[in-house]
């Protein structure tokens, strides 16, 4: 490990501490404070030093999970919590409340028919589609040693796999603590987004559960009480959509600010504002035919993955090549494979002196 990355490394851990004992302050605040106002203002000095520790670290792989999970989760749940809503408002205790602001989780509703522990059919099935994920991955990142042959598109192709694999893999793997610690189930961040045959079905059921479950929460439920007097509930959910995906652009382009440090351009902000107004158009399509008219799954679905593509490569993937995040987050992941395959080496020849 060079000096560059063992300085990132302590600073990851001198930014997480400091997050966890803003979140332990927060802990203690708000059971002392009572709800409202005054609560919201005594989180506000937490809220600001989540919002400011990530601007410690230069890596992808640390600075941009630390980012998406304290800037944005973290002081969502507690902005929350301010009113005592959200996850965080019946944490038993100061570890669950920490395990719940700190990591992408979200605990399953207990069930009145939950079966006797074991490994079910389905937790099997689960853990070979990760490992299958986990060889793409591997296959995808090899595919890179290939790229002055490739085209541009095939390229962006690769990308669209590698992001979503990693961001699946990541969430998962920072779930384990949790779920431990805990011992509680908790709720899958993501549902086979492939399968998706629909943008109301990719991004409400499917893709990152826990980001849509915080706008709900923080956006789409307020906006839409708050217009349902006006315009009636079902036409107020419209809006109330697409305000929800605006906030989400605003979020991805100060998540891309951290990890460029460029100065934005707003094509993100527009990528997601734009599939809010054609969720928002999809729905009331299907609420004005009665859902009496269907395409097949496999053309819908076809449809919605190129939909996706099409626009993810206009506007989600160009502030991120334009400033070689792309060409850092190969880089370190060639280096993370370097770094496991140096240990493991070593460890191996190590066993092999003790027993010869």
């Amino acid at each position: 490990m060079n000096q560059e990355a063992e300085e990132e490394l302590k600073n990851f851990i001198l930014v997480w501490t400091s997050a966890l004992a803003a979140l332990a302050y927060s802990y203690f605040a708000s059971s002392a404070v009572p709800r409202g106002a005054l609560r919201l203002l005594s989180l506000l000095p937490a809220v600001l030093l989540l919002s400011f520790l990530p601007l410690r670290l230069s890596s992808f792989h640390l600075g941009g999970p630390t980012v998406f999970f304290l800037v944005w989760l973290a002081n969502s749940k507690l902005l929350l919590l301010s009113f005592h809503l959200g996850p965080l408002a019946d944490a038993p205790g100061l570890l669950h409340f920490l395990s719940l602001a700190s990591l992408p989780v979200k605990v399953k509703p207990p069930r009145e028919d939950k079966k006797a522990p074991g490994k079910s059919p389905k937790s099997a099935l689960a853990s070979v589609r990760l490992a299958v994920k986990v060889l793409i991955l591997v296959s995808v990142l090899r595919a890179y040693e290939y790229r002055p042959r490739l085209h541009e598109y095939a390229i962006l192709a690769l990308y669209c796999v590698h992001m979503y694999l990693e961001l699946e893999l990541v969430l998962a793997i920072c779930a384990v603590p949790a779920s431990a610690a805990l011992g509680l189930d908790l709720e899958r961040q993501f549902d086979e987004p492939y399968l998706a045959t629909s943008l109301q079905d990719f991004w409400g059921r499917r893709w990152n559960l826990m980001v849509s479950s915080i706008l709900r929460s923080t956006v789409y439920d307020p906006v839409r009480r708050r217009l349902a007097p006006l315009v009636g509930a079902r036409p107020a959910s419209l809006p109330a959509t697409v305000a929800a995906f605006a906030v989400s652009g605003v979020m991805h382009e100060a998540i891309y600010y951290y990890i460029t440090r460029a100065r934005p351009t707003w094509e993100v902000t527009w990528f997601f504002v734009f599939h809010g107004i054609c969720v928002a158009a999809e729905v009331a399509a299907k609420r004005w035919t009665g859902g009496r008219w269907r395409m097949h799954r496999a053309a819908s679905g076809v449809l919605t993955v190129a939909f996706l593509a099409v626009t993810g490569v206009r506007w989600f993937f160009p502030q991120l090549t334009r400033n070689g995040v792309d060409e850092k987050v190969i880089r370190e992941c060639y280096a993370m494979f370097d770094f496991v395959k140096c240990e493991v080496t070593r460890f191996v020849f190590h066993i092999k002196s003790e027993f010869v």
